[in-house]
C-alpha cells in the first residue's frame, strides 16, 4: 500500500458551507498495515481553494494530496 492512496489532506464541507481541513499523519506498522492519525484543523475557510493554499502554505502541500468529502 502506498502514501498516494491515502491522501493526507481531507477537506470537508460544513453544513453552513464553510470547509475545514483534516491533516493525516500516516505510518506503517511492522506488518505494513497503515495506522492513520486524523488532527483538525482549527483555521475555517470560506472556499476550498482556501483550504488548499492554506494546506500548501502551513504543510507544503502539492497537487493530488487532497481527499474530498
Amino acid at each position: 500500500m502506498s502514501d498516494e492512496r491515502l491522501r493526507p489532506f481531507l477537506i470537508q464541507r460544513q453544513s453552513d458551507g464553510t470547509y475545514r481541513l483534516t491533516v493525516r499523519d500516516i505510518r506503517y506498522n511492522s506488518q505494513d498495515y497503515p495506522i492513520v492519525t486524523n488532527v483538525l484543523q482549527d483555521e475555517v475557510f470560506e472556499t476550498q481553494a482556501a483550504a488548499k493554499n492554506f494546506a500548501r502554505a502551513k504543510f507544503d502541500a502539492k497537487a493530488g494530496q487532497y481527499a474530498t468529502k
